[in-house]
């Protein structure tokens, strides 16, 4: 993706299920777990690099002794941040008593971060500001044990307001209007709950308060604290949480928005947003790490044992789309056969594009990410050489000599790395035309690849969100290698409408597609078609989300994706170029063949999987009305 978009986070939640000093013997080291969390957390770096933080429970401890360790990092590189200073403790331990390090009940009696129960989180700042303040896990605190919550996740929830209110109906006064502060009370409010429940019913039998603490953490039913606490939650949420005498869960919405995977063996329990990062830090295959399944929760009780439990009935499945091709690591098994075949199912308009003429056309990619796409493309490239050559050594017939078959058989696609994009350009310069000069120079071109004036150049690239780097850099960037054409080539549809689930694509103005319907209208007379929509939004505005009709799709109505296409090209195109510039997009069918398992298309298609997804998408297209630069929710 060439526009920068922030987006999604990253969560970690390590149980250790044996003593500590079963890893120090085992693995030779009392930080087994703060290892194993580094790792993961590493290699979750791509979910977010805002800000991280990592929380941690110590099980059984003694009353005076702390036993919730919190710490976080806005920090240039907040993960190394976080490790330096929680491993920063034991460095003096190290060097004045290091026989100290091997007894794992001294560590943990005396150090924080030693416990058996570990939540890392990854931040995008998405919303707010990038203070340590937005930064996860939060903490809920309390005297007593089991109401003490910690909590953080991957999540963006579209009916906070209404959260928010239902929380001061309870009684509540949160100190934030935000989804996680609201997420965190409203679960709190329901922990409290049911710690008061079994606190009165063991009151009742006669058992006295130490013994009802214990009777407590053995029978908390943390399905029903969910349950309860989920209903009127809208949105693509995994939220993860720890209570504090050691229950543990991660909750996954009911349409399975945001992702969740999990591994257990007798010695720990994981979860991650990712398949890779649980691969690599315990070396387990990847048929051993299973999904969490929509609408449930996988729970880890202080004792060990786990469950999956069903919070709230599951829904059509509709996993985001973006996660496949852009946001996930593209080394799990799955991304990276799904981005090959995003590549492949464009390659037939491609060929189209430039007349099926192989000599005079050149392959490449911007930026890296799109590389697993470009592979996909030259695939199925060769698969189209392939089948001409034997039709055409099959003409040949007797006639068939070496040369005219070398000849036949060496004829490839031209492939070539055409971009370089070099280490981040700064301008001091504040005026805007010179500034614009500067960007055009953040790629850099491999000189002598270019026919000039012959070569048609076809560059892939994973999506096309705002066309602002491709008309300020990259488009004049390849011109001046000479192409008499440029083509540049979308591995995802169009995207025409925000999201609302947690990646930052909020105001509908940005959309270069939907900049292209709109220039449409005007240019056909149908600027009428705007009025009717704000008015059918507006008259809506206020009804109940149930109700709510996504009316942004008649603004794409009257145009076929290839004429949105058409004017997305002029859009993009530089005045000051030589080329002729277009530009092809990935189909909603061919990108549904490519990840048959994430239907998740909103951004393309308007159809949210959430009632509070239309109520935004309308939101947000009154914004862009009234002309108010802010996010629909």
């Amino acid at each position: 993706m060439s526009d920068a978009i922030k987006h999604e986070c990253g969560i970690a939640l390590l149980r250790l299920k044996k003593p500590l000093q079963f890893y120090s013997e085992k693995y030779g080291t009392p930080f087994y777990g703060l290892n194993k969390m580094y790792l993961m957390m590493e290699k979750e770096h791509n979910r977010g690099q805002d800000g991280a933080g990592l929380a941690n429970i110590k099980l059984d401890p003694q009353p005076g002794k702390k036993y919730i360790s919190r710490i976080r990092s806005n920090d240039n590189q907040p993960i190394r941040d976080v490790f330096a200073k929680v491993m920063g403790r034991f460095a003096d331990l190290e060097k004045d008593n290091p026989q100290a390090l091997k007894n794992t009940q001294f560590l943990k009696d005396n150090f924080a971060f030693t416990g058996e129960l570990f939540l890392g989180h990854l931040r995008y700042g998405t919303f707010g500001g990038n203070s340590i303040e937005n930064c996860h896990p939060f903490l809920r605190q309390n005297n007593w044990m089991t109401r003490n919550l910690v909590v953080a996740g991957n999540f963006n929830l579209t009916n906070v307001d209404e959260l928010f209110g239902l929380l001061v109906e309870l009684g509540q006064h949160p100190k934030e209007k935000t989804d996680t502060v609201t997420v965190m009370e409203k679960i709190g409010h329901f922990l409290d709950e049911e710690n008061q429940v079994l606190f009165d019913q063991y009151k009742a039998l006669g058992y006295n308060n130490q013994q009802i603490t214990e009777l407590i953490g053995q029978h908390l039913d943390v399905q029903r604290v969910l349950s309860r606490a989920s209903r009127e939650f809208d949105g693509g949420y995994t939220m993860c949480g720890l209570i504090g005498h050691g229950d543990a869960f991660v909750l996954r919405d009911p349409n399975g928005i945001r992702p969740a995977y999990w591994y257990e063996d007798d010695e720990v329990c994981v979860v991650a947003s990712e398949r890779p990062p649980i691969q690599t830090a315990f070396n387990v295959p990847v048929e051993s790490i299973r999904e969490i399944e929509p609408g449930h929760a996988y729970i880890i009780k202080k004792d060990g044992r786990s469950s999956i439990k069903k919070i709230r009935e599951p829904q059509e499945k509709l996993s985001c789309t973006f996660e496949r091709i852009y946001f996930s690591r593209g080394n799990d098994k799955d991304v990276y056969a799904e981005r090959q075949n995003l590549g492949r199912n464009i390659v037939p308009e491609i060929l189209k594009k430039v007349n099926f003429d192989l000599d005079n056309t050149v392959f490449s990619f911007i930026p890296n990410t799109a590389e697993t796409a470009f592979y996909g493309m030259i695939k199925a490239l060769e698969d189209h050489l392939n089948d001409k050559k034997i039709e055409q050594i099959a003409q040949l017939g007797s006639s068939w000599t070496k040369e005219k078959i070398e000849s036949i058989i060496r004829h490839r696609a031209r492939i070539e790395k055409i971009a370089i994009k070099d280490v981040k350009l700064r301008t001091f310069i504040t005026q805007d035309s010179a500034r614009d000069e500067m960007v055009a120079h953040v790629y850099d071109v491999t000189h002598g690849t270019i026919k000039k004036g012959e070569d048609t150049l076809v560059v892939i690239d994973d999506s096309i969100v705002r066309g602002t780097t491709l008309k300020k850099s990259i488009i004049k960037m390849l011109d001046r290698l000479g192409p008499k054409k440029i083509i540049i080539a979308s591995s995802a549809p169009q995207i025409r409408y925000p999201d609302c689930y947690g990646i930052d694509m909020a105001k509908l103005g940005d959309f270069i597609a939907f900049q292209a319907a709109v220039k449409l209208l005007e240019e056909r007379g149908l600027t009428s078609v705007l009025d009717v929509v704000y008015k059918k939004c507006k008259d809506q505005e206020e009804a109940p989300k149930e109700h709510v009709k996504n009316y942004v799709k008649e603004v794409y109505e009257p145009f076929t994706p290839e004429e949105i296409s058409s004017k997305i090209a002029e859009l993009v195109t530089p005045s000051d170029i030589s080329a002729n510039v277009e530009v092809v997009f990935q189909s909603i069918e061919g990108l549904h063949q490519a990840c048959p398992d994430h239907k998740g298309d909103w951004y393309f298609s308007g159809n949210y999987p959430t009632s509070g997804g239309n109520k935004v998408v309308n939101k947000a297209f009154i914004n862009y009305i009234e002309g108010k630069n802010e996010r629909a929710y």
